[in-house]
């Protein structure tokens, strides 16, 4: 069984725990410990694992990130008002091959997903999201992918899977059970024009990072529709993650990836976070630690509403343009936004209705002013291919 593989949380990570205050994360999170073995399953909402393979690593770091001190950073922050039992699994180590330990991550992860428990991976590298990936075959037949980051990562057409061509690897690979993917701060000077048309030519979503850092909500309604969040921390500019030479001095701040993470925790259909490309500073494993907190305070506020123009809690409005009508949803509740995609099928959405796509209110009111919105364009061309 895969999660035989697991290592315990190391005792000094335990020891630091137990010096904590009762209203400490370490006081209330059920660990793997080496006299204890894993934590019950039953009932837990989230499970934290780390995975130490680095081998596919596309810069080679002098030393790999220490998961044991990102817990000490996370495990002294205060509970906020939730309801989510958290469990701590422990590692995976490197296997004898880099395939092998993929093989452990896609077990562990498909089978925390049966149990309906969100997993928290920290990976060294980004193209433990492959796997991760993968461990949906058996749960969902389409999955969507946002992947928080400065660069596309499609990588070369015969580049071995690394942590900058992973994404090619998620395209290609068989099956293809990628509905749609979703960029969220990339940088153009970092990404070939061909990865810029490559993402155009598969109706992919991409958002620059100057476009959501003057309005961070934009990222809410691409959360809202993703599966998987993958987030390279690189994503995040060097000043918040103590300056190492890998960062970038543009990024995100501390205070945008913060509330990135929150709208992914509170999005009812994320069900992993990924987060991965991190190195040994004592802000980062700041930054780290405050970015798991604000995920698992969006779990706290998650809704489970579908828009229908049945229910009281829902305002239907249809626009009508010169090529479409198109169809909106507000809701009452939460004042989130939706739109009907005709051609995206019942196979996708698993039910007999129109699929219904997360949007904006600036959605809404470009349809009134005659302009298509282009999440909605990218959708029901994606639709009819």
């Amino acid at each position: 069984m895969a999660f035989d593989f697991l290592v315990p949380v190391k005792d000094k990570v335990l020891a630091h725990s137990e010096l904590l205050p009762e209203q400490a994360l370490g006081k209330n999170v059920h660990m793997h410990t080496e006299k204890d073995g894993l934590p019950v399953f039953a009932q837990a909402d989230v499970a934290i694992f780390g995975v130490l393979e680095s081998r596919n690593a596309f810069e080679k770091k002098p030393e790999k990130l220490d998961l044991d001190e990102v817990r000490i950073q996370l495990y002294r922050l205060m509970m906020g008002n939730w309801n989510s039992t958290i469990i701590d699994i422990g590692d995976v180590e490197e296997g004898n091959t880099v395939e092998d330990t993929y093989f452990v991550v896609k077990e562990i992860v498909a089978g925390l997903l049966e149990e309906n428990i969100i997993p928290i991976v920290l990976g060294l590298t980004q193209d433990i999201t492959f796997p991760t990936y993968r461990a949906f075959d058996k749960i969902k037949n389409m999955v969507n992918l946002v992947s928080i980051d400065s660069r596309f990562d499609f990588g070369e057409d015969d580049e071995l899977i690394s942590s900058h061509s992973y994404m090619s690897k998620i395209i290609t690979d068989k099956p293809n059970n990628l509905f749609n993917f979703s960029n969220i701060g990339y940088q153009s000077y970092f990404n070939a024009q061909e990865e810029k048309d490559l993402m155009e030519r598969l109706f992919f979503d991409a958002y620059r990072l100057g476009e959501i850092a003057a309005n961070i909500e934009l990222a809410e309604p691409v959360l809202r529709s993703s599966d998987i969040v993958s987030l390279d921390l690189r994503a995040i500019r060097a000043s918040e993650m103590g300056g190492s030479r890998n960062f970038s001095p543009n990024g995100f701040t501390g205070r945008e990836i913060c509330a990135i993470a929150r709208y992914a925790g509170i999005s009812d259909k994320v069900t992993l976070f990924g987060i991965y490309e991190g190195e040994n500073s004592y802000q980062a494993f700041q930054m780290i630690a405050q970015i798991i907190w604000y995920f698992i305070e969006g779990l706290s506020f998650r809704i489970k509403e579908y828009p229908s123009s049945k229910s009281e809690d829902f305002t239907k409005f249809t626009v009508p343009t010169d090529t479409e009508e198109l169809v909106f949803f507000k809701s009452h509740v939460t004042e989130r936004w939706w739109v009907e995609v005709p051609t995206i099928l019942a196979e996708h959405t698993k039910t007999n209705s129109v699929a219904l796509l997360p949007c904006t209110e600036e959605d809404y009111l470009d349809a009134c002013n005659q302009n298509i919105p282009e999440r909605w364009f990218k959708a029901y061309r994606k639709g009819l291919n």
